[in-house]
């Protein structure tokens, strides 16, 4: 594991109850990458791959009123979910003399999002973010949530990224 929550929480902004990344268990960066040094040009990370992982608590506030009696992961919070994940692959990116941590993400669309089957409590779910397309801030990425090796949904995410 790269990053507990303590650490991912020093570089997102995001808390609870508004906080869906756990762990980030990987980032592997594109094979030619290694020929550069850090930071990478953000273009040179396409393909760059993250998995983070969110465990599913049955008190989690937003399964109160999702709905009582059988609460269900919405989808608007399975997409933040890809979003919050796939910002972690950006952090290769940053400018050395940036001392903060911190980044901005700003969600700019979703395409392509399928709920295939249902999150619910106590599940530990695994995201997966690869990045596919980069101009500039701008930034494409294809994502997916797993469950025990069943495929749960997926989107394509589109954000912008600001150190």
């Amino acid at each position: 594991m790269l990053l507990d929550k303590l650490g991912v929480k020093s570089y997102l902004p995001h808390r609870d109850p508004f906080l869906f990344i756990d762990h980030v268990v990987s980032v592997s960066l594109p094979e030619d990458i290694d020929r550069l040094l850090p930071p990478f040009p953000v273009a040179k990370l396409i393909e760059g791959k993250v998995h983070c992982q969110f465990f599913v608590h049955q008190d989690l506030e937003i399964l109160k009123g999702h709905f009582p009696g059988n609460p269900i992961m919405p989808g608007v919070i399975q997409i933040e979910m890809m979003a919050q994940a796939a910002s972690f692959l950006c952090f290769k990116a940053k400018p050395p003399e940036s001392n903060d941590k911190k980044i901005e993400v700003a969600l700019l669309g979703v395409d392509a999002a399928k709920f295939r089957k249902p999150i619910l409590p106590n599940m530990m779910l695994d995201i997966y973010s690869t990045l596919k397309k980069a101009r500039s801030n701008i930034l494409s990425f294809n994502c997916d949530i797993y469950c025990e090796n069943i495929h749960m949904s997926q989107a394509e995410i589109l954000a912008s990224i600001k150190y």
